[in-house]
């Protein structure tokens, strides 16, 4: 292709001046063994890695005019293959989002797409091979950048390379979702694509790449660049030959394994989104028909999906829960203390041996790679608790997730005593025993008479009091709420309670470890189950509150399914436990009153030992049995679905603006980030409050939006 042809892209570029542009620095390198003269391109933007290389179209005109030249190099004989990399830890990270989101007439979004598939097609139409060598970060255009090459190596120190398109409101639309399953197979593609993506854009390490296909070698991380050149040099020449075992050509399509991807995507879909959103279903398209499709006709479908969704209310509400949620406000909290008050922390203490702190016990150690002790009533629990720890280490070992020297430090770190005395030294103990106020006092006491006097005495509790807690204590300003949300290697959220008497040290240390947990924390204030769980509850509340009246089963817990949740209230209760779900509405309504319903229904169904209100029937659908029912006493005032789910939604409206007028959070979007991260509120959404502005159960319950300059 001429230079010209993508000078005809200029004009988009040029609407974009303020662009952070990701250059094409080129580079000959003599690459060893003989083989030729290979021009390398190195994108980076400039900027250190706190500011990650994106693909606007300033920087994907650079790039296309870029590649034009080097094939006309090529046919000059001047060069024998073109490579791609990047700027330390990052090849690049996917689109530049807050471009994307103007770009509201379909035709500029057609013309990114087309420029995108224009750019990267040029790999293939260079007169010589194209080598992407993945040195690290390679999300959505990123990694699609190297599927479009001949060849990719990828580094095992990379992390985060993904798909995540359908997570963010678009499609993989520069040729991943038509590449992808012909180069690794529709079972892992549709792993990669859809199942990584809705799980809270799961992302792949370097060695899981290789492993899959992605990348046709696999080379560590310090020499990786020129381990990578000296394998090009190999294929060039001859000496390695390149196998890819699950790679497709359309003569070799297994339709009948496609048909099952494409059901296990659809099932995934379903389940994540309850279809309410338009990215997966295009996604799903695509998928399937790829295979019927030539290389031009599925990069054109492409196009078409991109130019519609990018136009979507959809992906604009996406975008701000994605960019200006979860990558920037989570990463600079709101009313966090300055970080240079932060302690250093070299020891650990975990107070309990069950499941949650087990699964704390493992996070600190793994994350924070100190010390971690944990303590409980007896041996045995103790025992019990530090052989989880050993055997979830095993597993991640043996899964690729950790090197086996990893594995042994991890493994080392943690043990377990009945002695508390082992605490003398820590600086930082977390509390994870039974949710009764009584007994954390307790702890909190033994653990004071042991401990230094600047040791952090952290709870995980999900709605008692912190200041409570504390109050008996000599040093009350030493404790803060540290509350994870289960399970605790998936869900990202942190709330950190301040407690009145919580000092900004403490409360800066808190902040700090968080960080090196890899967690999002989000400040709030010590109030009764403060503020995901507060949420939850006034909405399990209706759910039950209606149920009770007489609404049926199957009406009440489907009615929430135009908010898309990742599952239906009575679903979730059934997995967080009756007994707690019901403690947590005890706890809610004795410090907020009525508004919070307590379900005189749910606690017959503990009482009679049942862990869920339904129970399958011979087709796996959920039913209430005659017997379930004879355990209930229910009204004779049913809602209709659309009833439940406006006053569902009016009541959130209710509690969140109560919380603000509190101060429970810093703002709306505070509310929104940890509803998001730590309750899997849809991202198509937006976030809760401006879902509830555009329902109109603000002004209706409040007579006011949350957000007076968002749709």
């Amino acid at each position: 292709m001429s230079a010209e042809t993508t000078a005809q892209f200029q004009h988009l570029a040029d609407a974009f001046a303020d662009e952070v542009v990701t250059h094409s620095l080129t580079t000959d390198i003599a690459l060893p063994g003989g083989a030729g003269t290979m021009a390398l391109i190195t994108l980076d933007n400039g900027q250190d890695h706190r500011r990650p290389t994106t693909l606007g179209p300033n920087t994907l005109v650079e790039l296309g005019l870029t590649l034009e030249k080097l094939a006309d190099r090529a046919a000059a004989g001047e060069i024998v293959a073109v490579g791609i990399t990047g700027k330390p830890h990052y090849l690049v990270a996917g689109a530049d989002l807050s471009a994307t989101t103007r770009l509201s007439d379909p035709e500029q979004g057609r013309a990114m797409a087309r420029l995108g598939h224009h750019v990267y097609g040029l790999l293939t139409s260079l007169g010589v091979p194209s080598f992407v060598f993945i040195n690290g970060v390679a999300l959505g255009g990123g990694l699609e950048i190297a599927l479009n090459a001949d060849y990719r190596t990828v580094s095992s120190a990379a992390g985060a390379l993904a798909l995540p398109e359908v997570y963010l409101g678009l499609v993989p639309g520069w040729g991943g979702i038509y590449l992808l399953p012909r180069l690794i197979g529709p079972a892992d593609a549709e792993k990669v694509i859809f199942e990584n993506a809705l799980a809270n854009n799961r992302t792949l390490t370097g060695p899981q790449a290789a492993e899959l296909g992605i990348a046709d070698a696999l080379f560590e991380g310090a020499d990786f660049l020129e381990q990578s050149l000296a394998w090009a040099a190999g294929v060039l020449t001859g000496t390695v030959t390149v196998t890819r075992p699950k790679a497709l050509e359309d003569a070799t399509i297994d339709h009948a394994a496609w048909d099952a991807a494409v059901a296990k995507a659809r099932a995934v879909v379903a389940a994540r989104t309850s279809n309410a959103t338009p990215a997966p279903q295009r996604a799903l398209e695509l998928f399937d028909q790829g295979r019927h499709r030539t290389k031009a006709e599925a990069f054109a479908a492409e196009d078409e999906a991109l130019a519609e969704l990018i136009a979507t209310p959809e992906f604009q509400t996406t975008v701000y829960g994605f960019l200006e949620l979860v990558q920037k406000r989570a990463k600079r909290p709101a009313g966090a203390p300055d970080a240079k008050l932060a302690r250093p922390v070299t020891k650990v203490g975990v107070v309990g041996a069950g499941l949650m702190a087990s699964q704390l016990a493992l996070l600190f150690a793994r994350r924070l790679t100190v010390p971690v002790v944990m303590t409980d009533v007896d041996q045995a629990r103790v025992d019990k608790g530090v052989a989880w720890v050993h055997a979830e280490v095993a597993k991640l070992r043996e899964k690729g997730r950790i090197s086996a020297d990893a594995a042994n430090r991890i493994t080392a770190l943690v043990t377990g005593t009945v002695d508390k005395g082992q605490f003398a030294d820590a600086d930082f103990v977390i509390e994870a025993v039974f949710e009764e106020l009584s007994v954390k006092k307790q702890v909190f006491a033994e653990v004071e008479a042991v401990v230094r006097e600047d040791c952090i005495l952290a709870t995980n509790t999900s709605s008692l009091s912190v200041t409570a807690m504390a109050e008996d204590l000599a040093h009350p300003e030493r404790v803060v709420g540290f509350h994870f949300f289960n399970p605790v290697a998936v869900l990202p959220l942190l709330e950190i309670v301040r407690a009145p008497k919580t000092d900004d040290a403490v409360l800066a240390t808190a902040f700090a470890v968080a960080k090196g947990l890899k967690k999002n924390a989000v400040l709030v204030t010590d109030s009764a189950a403060f503020a995901v769980n507060r949420i939850l509850g006034r909405m399990f509340g209706e759910i039950t509150k209606v149920f009770d009246e007489g609404t049926d089963a199957h009406t009440a817990d489907t009615a929430l399914a135009p908010m898309g949740l990742p599952m239906t209230p009575f679903t979730l209760l059934a997995l967080v436990g009756l007994p707690v779900g019901a403690h947590v509405q005890e706890s809610l309504q004795a410090a907020f009153g009525d508004r919070f319903h307590v379900s005189e229904n749910q606690q017959r169904l503990i009482d009679a030992g049942r862990t869920s209100l339904f129970d399958k029937d011979a087709d796996g659908k959920d039913v209430v049995t005659d017997e379930t029912l004879a355990l209930l006493q229910v009204g004779d005032n049913p809602s209709t679905a659309e009833q439940v789910l406006t006053r569902t939604q009016d009541a959130l409206a209710d509690e969140i603006r109560r919380m603000l007028d509190e101060g429970v959070v810093a703002g709306p979007e505070d509310i929104d980030l940890c509803m998001i991260l730590g309750a899997g509120w849809p991202l198509h959404l937006g976030g809760i409050t401006p879902y509830l502005d555009r329902v109109g159960a603000s002004e209706r319950v409040t007579g006011r939006r949350f957000h007076a300059d968002r749709g």
